[in-house]
């Protein structure tokens, strides 16, 4: 039987305000437990929540980034439930009336090329607090420092057929978001998270499967595994007579494996109805309009310019692309390097980004600054060093031997040996040093060349310039 696989995503984006979405709370991470919780977070008798403005702009930032509709009119409501570190009793959320509906984003996958993911709404809601299981001896602690902290949650219509268009969907939310600076994306700090609704149905059938939910997925990797292992599950299970029970699953990475954690609750299990303590959100054209006129230049619209104003491939401009940070360094390493696109998005993407990872760095931690990567390049373009000393001189700057390539140039003697009469002198030399090869070259074993090349660079330490020893060697050798 061939099958096909159905899933929608639910993505919760913190969003990145000082202060929480109903409280004066401070939001940042890494304060000690409940030291960041006052009353109205609690719900303490007598409190009442205010909205934080700023939580609403960013919602409107985000709904007009994917082309959505800006509801006018939107409500809070209470979604009831009953956890431990839900201090209230009840979650404050939006249900029948988001601040932002309908809207889009466009994902480009091998397998299937650019395909457009519909995105049914992006609500507005407060976090739960975290329930902490380690260092309690059997029992659980709850910190509740989150509870409050302003979420955009940003539900996709059932659009994906594959964990690969998943993955791509996540990164291109993951993005988005922090173009538009309303979240850090931080992963492992819980600011950027997903839940994943995957069911299978026969292929050509309409109607939908049974789902189960994926939950509190924070990385790229896992929710690939994930959704590729609750589909095989899916399918075994159908394909052997048995039937899918909607519930939500947490998936073990150190088991690759999913497993139950409970039965799939629907809506009216939450009983919402809307907050009698909070108004009904109004959001004027006038504030839309002020919102748009903040947004960034959007990856989209970014990789196209790049591939027409730097005539970069479209591999290339999407990798610089994908984060703002990149795309600024890229922008002002090209230009101080006179336009040098294509080496410049090589050394980024190669040298710069492979250190990065080496040390575990971010890019706002690089040693190398743009500028000064900008000016290496300078120097490979006009024959001052070659590619194989760049690295040499980038490994300088990276350790803060210098403060530019210039210097490490001239402090550590690294020119590129560029005299005619000296590099001939070298490879007049080298050919009477080794008159079997050049008795092999001229047989028609061309490939000897790369010995006379390797020769010459061994006595000038990699100094003499490879373009001009090349002419030379050809020169002599045809002779």
């Amino acid at each position: 039987m061939e099958w096909e696989t159905v899933i929608g995503l639910e993505i919760h984006a913190q969003l990145a305000t000082k202060s929480k979405i109903f409280s004066g709370a401070a939001t940042a991470y890494g304060a000690e437990p409940n030291t960041q919780a006052c009353a109205v977070d609690l719900g303490l008798p007598g409190t009442l929540p205010v909205l934080n403005k700023e939580a609403v702009r960013m919602a409107v930032k985000f709904g007009l980034a994917i082309h959505a509709q800006i509801d006018e009119f939107s409500v809070f409501a209470r979604k009831n439930y009953f956890y431990p570190d839900l201090p209230k009793g009840y979650q404050i959320s939006q249900y029948e009336k988001p601040i932002v509906g309908p809207g889009y984003i466009d994902i480009e996958v091998e397998e299937a090329g650019p395909i457009r993911i519909g995105i049914t709404r992006a609500h507005l809601e407060e976090d739960a607090g975290k329930s902490l299981h380690e260092d309690f001896h059997g029992m659980s602690g709850i910190d509740l420092n989150r509870a409050g902290t302003p979420l955009l949650e940003i539900v996709s219509e059932p659009d994906m057929r594959s964990a690969s268009q998943a993955v791509a969907y996540m990164k291109k939310i993951h993005s988005l978001v922090r173009y538009l600076g309303i979240c850090d994306g931080n992963m492992q700090e819980g600011s950027f998270r997903c839940d994943a609704n995957v069911s299978v149905r026969l292929k050509g059938e309409e109607k939908l499967g049974t789902r189960t939910e994926l939950k509190n997925l924070n990385s790229f990797r896992f929710i690939e595994r994930a959704i590729n292992y609750e589909v095989e599950r899916q399918i075994d299970l159908l394909e052997s007579g048995g039937e899918v029970i909607q519930e939500t699953r947490l998936y073990d990475a150190d088991k690759d494996e999913t497993r139950p954690m409970r039965s799939k609750e629907e809506a009216n299990d939450y009983r919402y109805f809307p907050d009698p303590d909070l108004l009904p959100v109004q959001v004027s054209r006038e504030l839309v309009d002020e919102v748009r006129e903040t947004l960034p230049e959007l990856p989209d619209a970014r990789k196209k310019r790049f591939m027409e104003e730097f005539n970069l491939s479209a591999y290339d401009a999407g990798l610089l692309t994908a984060d703002r940070e990149l795309a600024d360094y890229f922008e002002i390493a090209v230009n101080t390097a006179n336009g040098e696109s294509k080496l410049t998005a090589n050394w980024i993407n190669v040298e710069l980004n492979a250190s990065l990872n080496r040390e575990n760095k971010t890019l706002s931690e690089s040693p190398v600054s743009a500028e000064q990567l900008g000016e290496l390049i300078l120097r490979i373009k006009d024959n001052t060093i070659s590619g194989k000393i760049a690295k040499q001189v980038f490994a300088s700057l990276w350790e803060g031997k210098g403060s530019s390539a210039d210097e490490i140039i001239e402090k550590e003697g690294l020119k590129q040996m560029s005299d005619s009469g000296e590099l001939e002198k070298l490879v007049n030399e080298v050919l009477q040093a080794n008159p079997a090869q050049v008795e092999q070259y001229r047989a028609g074993k061309t490939k000897v060349l790369g010995f006379f090349v390797g020769q010459i660079m061994k006595q000038t330490g990699g100094k003499a310039n490879p373009g001009q020893v090349n002419q030379l060697l050809k020169s002599k050798l045809d002779q």
